[in-house]
């Protein structure tokens, strides 16, 4: 994957637009209009699994539904991500409530030293160094859990890291939503979609 610059505002679409904007299919409605896409024809096969990276940077992030766009805040990039991050999260257990014929599961690549990194997190990369894990480990788990059997012996919904599910929420952070507030997410995130079907 090639950056060309750290994470940065977008600018969206026009709503007439029948591409979205650069950038958008990594982010939660680009997510969802992907997957919702996909679920019909997902449920169909025998051993559907739905994988989504997310980062173990959510996890200082509650969902937050007031200002998905960034529109009525300050934009700050490492805090977007890690909104948008929590999102992905959010949004894979509540497709695999809904959709128990499929399997989802979320997980955080670990700390890699890939461009992304590197452009977005500078200061962070150089700390890092070699302590950072290769793109082929940072890899692995997401392919575990597209490949393994074992993965789908895991409940459907929970997030992974060196393919172990791990828990969503750092003790005290206070970074849990409430059913209303995930509820919320799905309402909007299914009307910036309408945009795009």
């Amino acid at each position: 994957m090639q950056v060309s610059k750290p994470l940065e505002k977008r600018i969206p679409a026009a709503p007439h637009s029948p591409t979205p904007p650069h950038g958008m299919l990594c982010l939660p409605p680009g997510v969802y209009v992907l997957t919702t896409a996909l679920i019909p024809v997902l449920e169909k096969e025998h051993d559907s699994r739905v994988i989504t990276v997310s980062s173990g940077g959510m996890l200082v992030q509650k969902l937050n539904t007031n200002d998905l766009q960034s529109e009525r805040t300050a934009f700050n990039g490492t805090m977007v991500y890690a909104q948008n991050k929590r999102q992905q999260v959010v949004l894979t257990e509540h497709w695999a409530r809904a959709h128990p014929a499929i399997h989802f599961s979320c997980m955080h690549p670990g700390w890699a030293d890939t461009p992304g990194v590197r452009l977005s997190m500078p200061g962070f990369h150089a700390s890092m160094g070699d302590r950072l894990r290769s793109a082929a480990q940072g890899a692995d788990t997401v392919l575990w859990l597209a490949l393994a059997p074992a993965a789908t012996a895991q409940p459907s919904g929970l997030f992974f890291q060196d393919r172990k599910p791990v828990p969503t929420h750092l003790p005290l952070a206070r970074t849990s939503s409430s059913p209303a507030e995930e509820e919320k997410l799905i309402e909007i995130l299914e009307e910036l979609a309408q945009r795009f079907k």
